[in-house]
């Protein structure tokens, strides 16, 4: 109970990694889709759990989060698909947020520990799932938005949304799926940036702080 406490960031990543490997046995059935919404509200809470920062801005987090998980709910569990935009919507501002909290963490600290290490992999996987949820908001809105060798016309699912993201993310651009709109591109460009950012700044930050400990007396 005493590592929970300790290393909530460690949770939150093992979580998201979990999801990964478990959605491509659920995503086409109702059943699945529903476990799937709520191991998304459980990956929220984690979210929640790892923002460390003031009360007022926690206060911020809650108000996206509240409405997020009820709307996710009424989405993926009672079956109101209508919702999943809006639900998504709020998601990726959380996602968001979580990822710049999680960074200012790491930023403002001088020595590198398993935390925050722990922490520069869940902050990655919550920027993949941020955009994620964007890429869809963006669908529904755009339909149309995003081609792929196979079923060119067809709405991108959860997963391959995902698999875009981490793509561009990691910049390794083995991803299959397009954007082929304005707005899908654009998102599309904002997270290569995010990517090679987050490598330059946070990663090599924590990089040097490891070598700098390493070669201290």
């Amino acid at each position: 109970m005493s590592s929970l406490r300790r290393h909530p960031s460690g949770w939150l990543l093992g979580v998201q990694l979990l999801t990964i490997v478990v959605n491509p046995l659920m995503e086409n059935t109702a059943a699945g889709r529903a476990v799937f919404g709520v191991f998304g509200i459980a990956v929220l809470a984690l979210a929640l759990w790892v923002i460390n920062r003031s009360q007022a801005v926690n206060w911020a987090a809650w108000l996206l989060a509240i409405p997020s998980v009820a709307i996710s709910l009424a989405a993926n569990v009672f079956g109101y698909t209508q919702l999943v935009p809006l639900a998504h919507l709020l998601e990726s501002i959380l996602y968001f947020y979580a990822a710049g909290a999680l960074t200012a963490y790491m930023l403002a600290d001088t020595r590198v520990t398993l935390d925050e290490l722990l922490a520069a992999g869940a902050t990655f996987t919550l920027l993949a799932w941020a955009f994620a949820f964007a890429f869809s908001v963006c669908q529904s809105w755009y339909p149309g938005s995003f081609t792929a060798a196979l079923n060119t016309e067809s709405p991108r699912t959860w997963m391959e949304l995902l698999f875009l993201s981490f793509s561009l993310l990691s910049s390794v651009g083995l991803s299959d799926i397009v954007p082929v709109t304005a707005p899908a591109r654009a998102l599309s460009m904002l997270e290569m940036f995010a990517g090679v950012m987050y490598i330059a700044v946070v990663v090599s930050r924590l990089i040097a702080l490891a070598t700098l400990r390493v070669r201290k007396p």
